[in-house]
């Protein structure tokens, strides 16, 4: 080969990778991408380790749903993600009482993600009024799990939700797509 040929063909292989590249980063940014779950904020759904893939397109075209589960930053900016299950929706009151049982605008809300009884209502304890564009979420491990309860996350805006759980990755012998309502 020539010197022409050889930088021709270097030139050709770093455009391609270059092109991959720009791909790649385009598709996490907009499309999908990978996230772990750290600790058991939503055991039994998730687990310590898991991986999973997030959809970046569905919100984009449709609003966030009761039961969705979400992954949002820590706080805005944050690299740090928690991955939640929306309970409140925008323009809803949440309360949780006493005996951990969870009120949407007064009325009991039936579900049966939470592994136990809730213990500490926190915030929820007196009544929240979402915003037009504000979500309140639980962890499905409602006595281990740092969510919209607690003061230093608070409700979660719709600006600030990267997207939605769509696929568990690993451990491959779970690997499924995310159903998000039980039927």
């Amino acid at each position: 080969m020539t010197k022409k040929e050889i930088l021709k063909e270097i030139l050709g292989t770093s455009i391609y990778l270059l092109i991959v590249l720009i791909v790649t980063i385009l598709i996490v940014k907009y499309v999908g991408q990978m996230t772990e779950v750290i600790g058991d904020s939503m055991e039994t759904t998730f687990h310590d380790g898991d991986k999973l893939i997030v959809d970046k397109i569905k919100y984009r075209v449709d609003d966030p749903e009761r039961f969705d589960i979400i992954v949002f930053p820590y706080k805005p900016g944050s690299r740090t993600c928690y991955i939640k299950r929306i309970i409140g929706l925008p323009g809803e009151t949440v309360r949780i009482d006493e005996y951990g049982i969870i009120y949407i605008d007064e009325k009991v809300l039936v579900e049966k993600y939470g592994k136990e009884k809730i213990k500490d209502a926190g915030l929820a304890a007196n009544s929240i009024t979402l915003g037009e564009d504000e979500y309140f979420v639980l962890g499905d491990n409602r006595n281990n799990s740092q969510d919209s309860r607690d003061p230093e996350v608070g409700v979660v805006n719709r600006k600030n939700i990267l997207g939605r759980a769509w696929l568990k990755l690993l451990p491959i012998k779970e690997f499924h797509l995310i159903r998000h309502k039980e039927y």
